[in-house]
């Protein structure tokens, strides 16, 4: 799925209008009674008073129609239209003369110096004072309206973008902003909504299609995406009846130190459940009874040093490398992975301390061989770039620039992991939740990226199939073991699960 800026959205209702064509008040009429319908199938609104404040432009006209559509409906609804000066869309004025003409419609305008309403905690409050074109932060008389609604224990639910929050960049940005439970975002999701620092204000976000026209979003160019099911489940490939596992790869996975073997276990038995050919270990000594018992599958090669990694084992037998779980930053360490980058010209996938090396050690960075995937967690990534940042819009710029300056992949792990890729473009996934933040599950993770990479996957696919298979495993294990019960080995044991599901 697309994720189109503010412009383009702008430019899909435009040659939505002209192309269709439909009239720019029955495309509101259209995403109005889609938001209606949404509200009617979700929301229990037996004996609770929806109240709905409205801006004067066309986000207000969205929040007028639902308004009347509620009131048709016979529910109590009361809308209050805020004046603050600015003026009154026309496809606004026409949907306040329908709800005007409303049997039982119940208006009141709000001005600076009026009291504010009392919002009760068993109200509705239908936010559609500011839609996704709003490029200034939002004080004064309004601020105090949405600081009256976010004040209140009323289910609040936003119509396209919760109001005061920008849809793309909204670095500056420290006015008013509606805190929804849920939004209605019409036809494609915002970009703001995938970022920790805002998207929180989305609270849970829902696509309502309004039937933009599919020609302009399929020829309009995009370089961020959102990936879901359909988008995957193309990617996979199907396996031929007379493979044998020479077809599927044989991995290196270099990763493990003292007090550190089990971040190897995790990467190692998620490499084998993705279906990798053949899995060879490179550990220290000290893993070496572990791994044999633990991950009979794959095959070990002992360093000769006992606590840590020393050596580089590396030759062209291997399709792909995986490098960092449990790894340790010792300076043989750093010598032997340089000696690994030196010689490999095949990408690989880093993660952990191997980041970490790269960060600490900066000529190393541009031995990464082309369409390498870094999956670094937002510290292991600020250590890479080098900076931190106060804004989650700049850090997603920075990681774009890394990925092209130095040809790889980054996998931003995190809520809606965000893949960048050499081209510019990124891709944010659909999949995992809050109890997949536990220690292990991104050496989980990089076992599965570096399995799918074994298997002659594309670099970029294997990254985002990767990502996709890793939180759909733990989205199931959590549906039967809690958030707060969810460790890393769980995800494996669910990525059976997974595959059959996108298949």
């Amino acid at each position: 799925m697309k994720i189109f800026s503010v412009f383009q959205i702008r430019k899909a209702d435009a040659y939505t209008i002209t192309q269709e064509p439909i009239s720019s008040i029955d495309l509101m009429e259209r995403a109005s009674e889609n938001c209606f319908n949404w509200i009617i199938n979700h929301i229990d609104y037996k004996n609770k008073p929806f109240m709905v404040f409205c801006g004067t432009g066309n986000n207000g006209g969205d929040g007028l129609a639902v308004a009347r559509m509620l009131t048709e409906k016979k529910l109590d609804v009361t809308t209050y239209i805020l004046d603050f000066g600015s003026k009154k869309s026309d496809d606004f004025q026409i949907n306040e003369k329908r709800l005007s003409q409303t049997r039982n419609a119940r208006i009141f305008y709000l001005k600076e110096k009026d009291d504010l309403p009392l919002i009760s905690e068993n109200a509705v409050v239908i936010d559609a004072i500011f839609g996704s074109g709003l490029s200034k932060p939002v004080d004064g008389f309004i601020a105090s309206v949405i600081n009256t609604i976010n004040a209140s224990a009323a289910f609040t639910l936003a119509i396209d973008i919760p109001s005061g929050l920008f849809g793309d960049n909204n670095f500056g940005n420290a006015g008013a902003i509606i805190k929804a439970d849920v939004t209605l975002s019409l036809q494609f999701p915002k970009l703001s909504f995938l970022f920790p620092m805002y998207g929180h204000y989305a609270g849970k976000w829902v696509i309502v299609p309004i039937g933009l026209h599919e020609a302009f979003i399929n020829n309009e160019n995009c370089d961020n995406y959102f990936t879901l099911q359909n988008d995957i489940s193309c990617l996979m490939k199907k396996r031929e009846k007379f493979a044998h596992k020479g077809h599927f790869g044989h991995t290196l996975l270099v990763c493990g130190s003292f007090g550190k073997m089990g971040a190897a276990v995790l990467a190692a038995k998620a490499c084998m459940r993705s279906g990798v050919g053949l899995l060879t270990i490179h550990a220290p000594q000290c893993g070496y009874n572990i791994l044999q018992s633990v991950v009979p599958e794959a095959m070990l090669k002992s360093d000769k040093n006992k606590n840590y990694i020393t050596e580089n084992y590396f030759n062209d037998n291997f399709v792909a490398v995986g490098i960092g779980p449990g790894l340790d930053k010792n300076t043989d360490t750093v010598n032997a992975f340089y000696q690994l980058l030196d010689c490999c010209k095949k990408p690989m996938v880093i993660d952990a301390d191997a980041i970490n090396i790269l960060a600490e050690n900066e000529h190393l960075k541009a031995l990464m061989p082309s369409n390498s995937i870094l999956t670094p967690h937002i510290k292991e990534f600020e250590r890479f770039a080098n900076e931190h940042f106060d804004d989650d819009f700049r850090r997603f710029e920075k990681q774009k620039e890394l990925s092209t300056k130095y040809k790889i992949i980054i996998v931003l792990k995190g809520a809606y992991t965000c893949i960048t890729s050499p081209d510019g473009k990124a891709y944010f996934n659909s999949t995992g939740n809050p109890g997949m933040a536990t220690g292990g599950s991104g050496d989980v993770l990089t076992g599965i990226i570096t399995s799918l990479l074994s298997q002659a996957y594309m670099p970029l696919d294997a990254a985002r199939l990767g990502v996709f298979l890793h939180g759909m495993a733990g989205d199931m294990a959590t549906h039967e073991l809690s958030e707060y019960s969810l460790i890393a080995s769980d995800i494996i044991n669910y990525l059976p699960d997974a595959f059959k599901k996108i298949m």
